[in-house]
């Protein structure tokens, strides 16, 4: 049903951009989005995975990694640093991650509205590792009826952090899976 639903997602609405104690990842972006994309990760709620985001982002692992799945009115994912350079190879993009280890679920109560952060993973809930996505919006609707992602991600995927600002890059950013020029998180850093 998700899939089905994707085509037919509700319109975007405001994101909270408060500021946490962070850090906060620094992500410039180049292609069809251009700009500075900053994102409040939640070491309160997620400390293991903001503290290898931040690491990964301090090595310097994240620079010229694309966004590899960027889906309408869902979300776009990235942060795949063993296959998604950019000016690589990037038929395996969305299928590695770092040399670290993975990580195990941090779930919270946190919803998945426009702007929130999650970590991305494979079946296992204790996989996530490098890959992250930003959420384009809050909700999809099916029939005429609303469901919240809410409904799909919460209690599968770890929250790990919100855009405090930039949603404006990141809304710009070219769709496909993979997009045909994918846009490229060109420096990343981190802001204590």
């Amino acid at each position: 049903i998700l899939a089905a639903a994707l085509a037919l997602a509700s319109p975007a609405v405001a994101q909270d951009a408060t500021d946490g104690p962070g850090p906060n990842l620094v992500i410039e972006v180049a292609g069809a989005a251009n700009g500075t994309v900053v994102i409040d990760l939640f070491s309160d709620t997620a400390p293991l995975h903001a503290a290898q985001i931040t690491a990964l982002a301090k090595e310097g692992a994240y620079d010229n990694v694309v966004f590899h799945r960027v889906i309408q009115d869902f979300m776009a994912q990235t942060g795949d640093v063993g296959y998604g350079k950019a000016g690589g190879d990037l038929s395996m993009a969305g299928m590695g991650g770092s040399d670290k280890p993975d990580l195990p679920a941090e779930f919270s109560d946190l919803s998945y509205v426009r702007g929130t952060v999650g970590m991305a993973r494979s079946n296992d809930p204790n996989s996530a590792n490098s890959q992250f996505f930003i959420m384009f919006t809050d909700s999809v609707t099916v029939d005429g009826v609303v469901h919240p992602y809410d409904e799909v991600l919460k209690g599968q995927y770890t929250v790990v952090g919100h855009v405090i600002s930039g949603m404006e890059v990141v809304d710009a950013i070219q769709r496909g899976e993979p997009p045909a020029t994918p846009d490229v998180m060109t420096k990343v850093t981190v802001q204590e």
